[in-house]
């Protein structure tokens, strides 16, 4: 039985005429769409046309809203799969297939969405590619579904009938619209298992990274997926309105004006000028500096004792418990009697750009209530040579949207500065990886952020970074806490705009 219409971008490849061949012979697909690139509208050759099933969906990119739109009123089956670039199906026999079990899984959950994992086919091999569940806070815009999806055509009809329908202007984000808008109605379904192998060419960023063309610093493109997802949150009773919380009432002696924070562990070559990066601060208020070392074996520690032993201003802690993460030593410093009223971040490989960091965040903070403060970070090598991306100064936030595009995107930007009465009154999860985003967003759900769009600080890259080269299980594991705190924070904001 025909029940798929299948849909995706021209490519000039022999791959991509051989995915054309095979699924023309595909008893269940019933016709093709081959979308060209408005970019390149010329660039379509004849083999497309030869082949009986498919035809062309003229100047339409698949992330446009005219293009998706165009798609969707050529599908005429309950099934439609869009494909990023050419894949194979697995075990592609008169029985079975990948794109048969796609298909079964689909008719038997009722999912409005289901997507799977692959194979990267690649000079050295085949090798298993697995993507990551869908849940509620999976709202960023580069989720990543691989290059393959299938789409239930009732969930889309339904969801763009209670939803709205996908406008017409959008150039980039149609599917994530759309996605969006069929996660209301229905269930989106990963199955964990490979069901196709693609090459490089068609890896990418999944179908809703189908063009490389997009650089998603572009103001207009950040804005453009910003509308899509505020539109979704107010659907879902999510968005929150630019009114925010007093500050609680400062009634604390701190011994402080400020205290810069520095977890580490096994920084022996970085620490020492972190260190004296954040000593050298030129500061019209008192301040010190609390590290807090993670039981370190490297070395680390002495070094740590030598300099707190020149300069009492150096808080050098070793906590008690050995089972602490970097958000468990945050908090270590926080609640302790040396903490100043502003607690302010540095990482233990990083520097702040000059000695008036600390003093530009502070004056930050007497501008408004703000319950913190984030500034903007340079990325350099280890010798602070500039390299890309270069400056990264998120300048998508503004005080009317911000803590709500703040779901789009994975990280909110460094420095972090936070008013300490209120921050002590939830903490940071104890982990080493998301404790700063997880804080951020429980903040901003009543409080004021305040911004600092010039560079403070240089983040700097080389092999001993935590987060240099993760592999793909680090990776997906990462993105899935992520996504589990965009998934509470969403619940709680719902909770808050119903009391």
């Amino acid at each position: 039985m025909a029940d798929l219409t299948v849909a995706l971008s021209y490519q000039t490849s022999a791959n991509f005429n051989d995915c054309l061949r095979w699924l023309s012979s595909e008893p269940s697909v019933s016709g093709i769409l081959v979308a060209r690139s408005r970019a390149n509208p010329n660039d379509l050759t004849n083999p497309v046309a030869d082949l009986a099933p498919a035809h062309v969906v003229v100047d339409a990119d698949l992330t446009s809203g005219l293009g998706l739109a165009s798609v969707l009123r050529e599908t005429h089956t309950p099934y439609l799969l869009l494909l990023a670039g050419p894949v194979q199906f697995t075990g592609q026999t008169k029985h079975y297939s990948g794109l048969s079990r796609l298909l079964n899984v689909a008719s038997d959950s009722g999912a409005g969405l289901v997507f799977s994992d692959y194979f990267d086919a690649t000079p050295e091999g085949v090798k298993y590619h697995p993507l990551i569940d869908y849940q509620l806070g999976g709202v960023r815009d580069i989720f990543d579904f691989g290059p393959a999806i299938l789409l239930s055509m009732d969930a889309c009809r339904e969801a763009l009938a209670t939803r709205g329908p996908i406008s017409a202007d959008l150039r980039w984000a149609a599917l994530y619209d759309l996605r969006l808008k069929v996660s209301t109605v229905s269930g989106i379904i990963r199955i964990p298992e490979p069901l196709y192998s693609v090459g490089p060419a068609s890896r990418g960023a999944g179908v809703e990274g189908l063009f490389d063309y997009v650089d998603p610093k572009r103001r207009d493109y950040q804005l453009e997926m910003e509308r899509v997802l505020t539109d979704h949150l107010k659907s879902i009773g999510a968005h929150l309105e630019p009114n925010f919380a007093e500050l609680p009432e400062d009634v604390t002696a701190f011994p402080v004006e400020a205290s810069i924070i520095i977890p580490v562990r096994n920084r022996r070559s970085t620490i020492g000028q972190a260190v004296t990066s954040a000593l050298s601060q030129q500061t019209s208020f008192e301040f010190n500096v609390i590290v807090v070392d993670n039981h370190s074996t490297d070395g680390t520690t002495d070094v740590l004792r030598e300099m707190s032993a020149q300069d009492p201003r150096l808080i050098h802690i070793i906590p008690a418990a050995n089972d602490l993460g970097i958000g468990g030593c945050w908090n270590v410093a926080v609640y302790s009697a040396d903490c100043g009223r502003i607690a302010v971040q540095l990482d233990s490989d990083d520097l702040y750009k000059d000695g008036h960091t600390l003093e530009t965040v502070i004056n930050k903070f007497k501008e408004a209530p703000y319950a913190m403060v984030i500034g903007s970070y340079q990325i350099t090598n280890f010798d602070l040579q500039e390299i890309p991306p270069g400056l990264i100064d998120h300048r998508e936030w503004t005080r009317e949207n911000g803590r709500n595009n703040a779901l789009r995107i994975n990280g909110l930007g460094a420095p972090r500065a936070f008013y300490v009465p209120v921050l002590r009154q939830t903490g940071l999860p104890n982990t080493s990886y998301g404790e700063d985003y997880a804080i951020a967003l429980r903040l901003s759900r009543d409080y004021e952020i305040g911004r600092i769009f010039e560079s403070l600080y240089f983040a700097r890259r080389w092999e001993g970074n935590s987060d240099a080269k993760l592999d793909l299980q680090t990776a997906n594991r990462y993105d899935t806490y992520k996504d589990r705190l965009r998934s509470l924070e969403i619940a709680a904001r719902q909770r808050k705009n119903r009391k």
